[in-house]
């Protein structure tokens, strides 16, 4: 039975990470916020009406590298402390004025953005030819030129970017620290619940009608919030189609696919032929997990549950380990050191609390080694979840060791490929521990059910409910509750056909996903997992040469686009065929599933 959460305070500290790591002390962060501020007012003193050569321009961008590594310490020391318990108000406030201070400096620096593009064309082919560290940068301010406004609405935007952050922060507190979702009961037995609870636990519950229950729970305490939160929600988009239309866009799609570096057709690729290739799979899938688990009808509040949940073998963080590192040591010695710190570093927070932010995520500051955050359930999903997570940190540790802080922002189309990739590295090792047909089976199925599901299916579904928001946004229209729940329940029927019962309450899975304000994020984890599947197939095929490709893929950071990232690792994906082969390799893992299925059960 799942355990009520804790305060933050009485967690055992041990299952927590360490931000002195880029802070020791309280004095050493007040130093760095002092120090980015007249650092930000000497750049403006003495660069400011002066970005007409290419000697200051150059001299300049030194100076906001160190600056901008100075931002995104202070920066994510803030936020991840804010991350672990949005209850928390000392923190918030610590926030909410390094974030306002951050805003002043973009706003007071935004000259920088505006002189350099408005300089001469042979004062920025001189300064991209002199400086390969700013190359990058100054060919992306180029790209830029046709989308910037005038200097002085440049800087007042800036001034606003916090401002501008206000719909998320919106829907953050409401979900975190205002939702209190209580107790439900089934048979006269109480049960707690909480955000963490319901999708670490309930969702995975073996017993039908305690996992129905608790999502009958936990969906009437969000539809209790469904008005605020769509209004945040409008607030969102309607910001973003400002922003598209200023910048002279013809939709908030292209906008946001801009600074991806990817175009219409692969984005529109990504939802089009999972929705149609994929969904008979899925739907196999659903009726195999019916059939094993003698339900009536197959829910969507069943989706989640174990092909052999007795199988599922519970796994303490110290247990973790092993497999981690055993998994994950085919990438090299330095990788695997990577992973050893981040466990006797305090690298992640393992603990479940009050108010910690749900699901998973990695930052990786430039200058600090990443930080991951996690609710560990004690379920084998969570050694999934971490090898995913570390898959960012190894990624980052390599790009930011690599590359200057200009040349780690790499698109958003790419940046999942590393994650998921090493949840197929576990897998694929787990497979060659143990032959016997139970275990295979059950690790196949933790591929299509933690892998592939999550990034394949509920992302996806994702963007193609989020695209669907974008048309009615860009036609004029809006969005309330009602419209966007409709939304969700047309996607989500239209992917599980007859099969699965989109039950009351499975609408509202649009308010669980803080990725609508992350712009167009959902579908780049299918894009990146088709990148994934397709590089660890040649791993498993070639071996070292194809490891050694990807480690320099890993390096390369935000100096290639999405497509030569994938092209240096051997994947084409300006062609259909690496979806396609990815898709039809989801299908042969799941017709294995049924055939070891009906082998098990034939015995």
């Amino acid at each position: 039975m799942a355990k009520a959460l804790l305060a933050r305070k009485d967690v055992d500290q041990a299952l927590t990470w360490d931000l002195s790591a880029i802070y020791a002390t309280e004095e050493a962060f007040q130093d760095d916020v002092k120090k980015m501020k007249e650092l930000s007012d000497s750049i403006e003193g003495r660069y400011k009406g002066k970005l007409n050569t290419a000697e200051s321009i150059n001299s300049c961008l030194d100076e906001l590298k160190e600056l901008y590594k100075i931002i995104g310490l202070t920066v994510e020391y803030v936020q991840l402390a804010v991350s672990v318990d949005y209850t928390n108000n000392e923190n918030q406030d610590k926030a909410f004025k390094v974030m306002n201070l951050f805003s002043e400096i973009e706003s007071k620096l935004s000259f920088i953005n505006s002189e350099i593009i408005e300089a001469d064309e042979k004062v920025l082919e001189e300064a991209i030819n002199l400086s390969k560290e700013n190359s990058n940068f100054l060919k992306e301010k180029i790209r830029n030129k046709a989308h910037v406004l005038h200097p002085e609405v440049e800087r007042v935007l800036a001034a606003l970017s916090e401002t501008m952050e206000g719909p998320y922060k919106i829907y953050e507190q409401a979900k975190h620290a205002d939702m209190d979702f209580k107790t439900f009961e089934v048979n006269g037995k109480t049960y707690p619940l909480g955000y963490a609870l319901f999708e670490n636990n309930y969702e995975y519950e073996k017993d039908p009608v305690v996992r129905r229950a608790a999502f009958k729970a936990f969906s009437d305490k969000l539809k209790e919030y469904e008005n605020t939160t769509a209004a945040a929600y409008q607030l969102q988009v309607q910001k973003e189609k400002t922003m598209a239309t200023l910048r002279g866009f013809d939709s908030v799609i292209d906008s946001l696919l801009f600074p991806q570096q990817v175009g219409r057709d692969l984005y529109n690729r990504q939802i089009d032929l999972i929705t149609e290739k994929l969904a008979p799979h899925m739907r196999k899938y659903a009726r195999l997990l019916k059939k094993i688990h003698g339900l009536e009808e197959m829910t969507f509040a069943d989706l989640k549950i174990a092909v052999d949940p007795e199988y599922d073998p519970e796994v303490s963080v110290e247990e973790s380990k092993n497999y981690i590192e055993d998994a994950l040591a085919i990438l090299g010695e330095d990788y695997l050191e990577l992973v050893k710190r981040a466990y006797s570093e305090r690298w992640v927070d393992f603990a479940q609390n009050k108010g910690k932010s749900t699901g998973g995520f990695c930052a990786s500051p430039y200058g600090s080694h990443p930080f991951i955050l996690l609710s560990w359930s004690e379920k084998m999903s969570e050694v999934f979840t971490l090898a995913h997570e570390l898959g960012h940190a190894g990624h980052f540790s390599f790009c930011n060791e690599a590359q200057n802080i200009f040349d780690t922002d790499v698109s958003t189309y790419f940046v999942e490929a590393p994650s998921t990739m090493n949840e197929l590295l576990m897998a694929n090792y787990l497979i060659k521990t143990n032959e016997d047909k139970r275990f295979r089976r059950w690790v196949l199925s933790s591929m299509i059910s933690n892998t592939y599901y999550h990034n394949f299916v509920t992302h996806l579904l994702e963007a193609a409910y989020q695209r669907e928001v974008y048309k009615i946004i860009d036609a004029g229209g809006s969005v309330q509750a009602e419209t966007l729940s409709r939304i969700k329940r047309e996607v989500l029927e239209k992917f599980w056909g007859e099969d699965v019962k989109i039950n009351e309450g499975a609408e509202l899975t649009w308010m669980r996903q803080p990725h609508y304000y992350m712009g167009l994020y959902s579908y780049t984890y299918s894009a990146g997992l088709t990148i994934g599947t397709e590089v660890s197939k040649r791993i498993l095929k070639e071996g070292q040469p194809a490891i050694e490709d990807w480690r320099e893929v890993l390096k390369a950071g935000g100096t290639k686009s999405p497509v030569e990232l994938a092209k240096m690792a051997g994947v084409d994906i300006t062609t259909d065929k690496p979806l396609l082969d990815t898709i039809e390799y989801i299908g042969s893992i799941i017709d294995e599933i049924v055939k070891l299925t009906e082998e098990i059960e034939g015995k």
